[in-house]
């Protein structure tokens, strides 16, 4: 029973990637990140819906004293389960990218 084999994880779904942009001192960057960060999911196999980028906010709890704050953005892209391991592990050692977390994204809402 241990190995049995999910027969779902090869479907696509919709996600939705909060990043946390380590942009300090190169705030005009921000677009030739996120175009970075888009280029990175089209190449892992996602198909990149959205991006909405966000404003830069100070962290309530500071775990290294280099970073205090960050520019959020947020991507909503469509791919399979393994497309988010290999960009987990891609954003890791990324180094304009401080953050990321990967979750599912609800479908639109349609129009009545």
């Amino acid at each position: 029973m241990a190995s049995q084999t999910f027969k779902n994880n090869n479907k696509v779904k919709r996600y939705e990637g909060l990043f946390i942009l380590n942009i300090s001192g190169k705030e005009e960057g921000i677009k030739e990140t996120l175009d970075k960060v888009s280029a990175e999911i089209t190449a892992a196999g996602g198909k990149v819906e959205t991006v909405q980028k966000m404003d830069k906010k100070s962290f309530a709890r500071i775990a290294d004293k280099k970073f205090t704050s960050g520019f959020y953005a947020n991507v909503i892209f469509d791919g399979t389960p393994e497309v988010v391991a290999v960009l987990q592990n891609k954003f890791a050692l990324n180094d304009e990218v401080f953050r990321v977390l990967f979750t599912h994204a609800p479908e639109p809402a349609t129009a009545k």
